[in-house]
């Protein structure tokens, strides 16, 4: 997941010049909940045809009760739509470097919002790593970064993001517990993707096609099928072994593996800032992995999700 999603900075940077950000985000959103949705329909029928023994992460067979079809609905819509929305919208008014600061805050924001539902016990090596790891992030893409003035309402939009996904992955470990991350995600994301394709219609209506190369056909099927269905199912998975906190941090790998990737295909120089907080970044995530491991309970399994 971290490796497809910090590629994929450097695959779409092209392909916004020659498609608008959001009718690429809603052609691609529209597309990975057709394929997502097809995928539970096939996962459905051969769970029926091998009499249900199929893994947790395609098919499980509880019914949905009404309170699971109203945590879809709001999921969807917070969690795709409004996510997508004003992250898209955020990172278009504001620096780069803002943009990825606040987008690196979001394993604190999910440990602690965690932590205060009782969702999960956060053990003190996992604050430290958050923090170590927080830090990284900061040395890499931060230390630019300048808040409020002409970039305030960017800045805004973004933390409005953070602050959807993190009731995306929270939201979603009651429903993940019962109900397969495939399902899950795959039919929130469809939800979600109806009323961004509609807003989006004007836009994708006047948009001239005929400018549009086929490397940017390839990377906009490539994003739905690898950033979003395969990632996005990756990481409700994870949600649903390790926890919300734990997975959410892992997030902060994505800022390095981009610049990494940038460097090697875009030619973009690697500093030595970048390498000390890259080097922070990964330490941050082992210690928070060992804080984990002394907050297990004493079966072995993680405390949460």
């Amino acid at each position: 997941m971290v490796l497809i999603w910090g590629a994929n900075y450097s695959v779409i940077k092209r392909a916004f010049d020659e498609m608008p950000p959001q009718v690429f985000n809603a052609i691609r959103i529209a597309l990975a909940s057709c394929i997502f949705l097809t995928a539970i329909r096939i996962a459905q029928r051969r769970a029926r045809a091998s009499g249900g023994r199929m893994s947790s992460v395609f098919y499980t067979p509880v019914p949905l009760t009404r309170r699971d079809r109203l945590d879809l609905l709001w999921l969807g819509v917070v969690g795709h739509w409004m996510y997508q929305l004003f992250f898209v919208g955020g990172v278009a008014l504001t620096r780069v470097s803002n943009g990825a600061l606040i987008i690196g805050a979001t394993p604190v924001v999910i440990a602690t919002v965690s932590a205060l539902m009782g969702r999960e016990k956060i053990g003190a090596l996992h604050w430290i790593g958050t923090a170590v790891s927080v830090a990284g992030i900061y040395f890499v893409v931060g230390r630019g970064a300048s808040f409020g003035g002409t970039t305030l309402r960017g800045d805004v939009l973004v933390m409005i993001s953070v602050c959807c996904w993190t009731a995306y992955t929270l939201g979603g470990a009651r429903l993940i517990k019962h109900h397969s991350p495939l399902y899950v995600t795959g039919m929130t994301m469809a939800i979600g993707a109806v009323p961004y394709v509609i807003l989006a219609l004007p836009q994708i209506v006047r948009m001239n096609w005929a400018t549009v190369s086929a490397w940017t056909w390839t990377a906009l099927v490539l994003s739905a099928v690898l950033a979003l269905c395969l990632s996005y199912l990756i990481w409700y998975t994870a949600v649903q072994r390790i926890g919300p906190a734990r997975t959410s941090l892992y997030s902060n790998l994505v800022p390095i593996v981009a610049i990494g990737f940038a460097a090697l295909w875009l030619g973009e120089p690697l500093t030595r800032a970048t390498l000390v907080g890259g080097a922070a970044v990964l330490t941050g995530v082992f210690l928070s992995r060992l804080g984990r491991t002394a907050a297990a309970d004493p079966e072995g399994e993680p405390s949460g999700g």
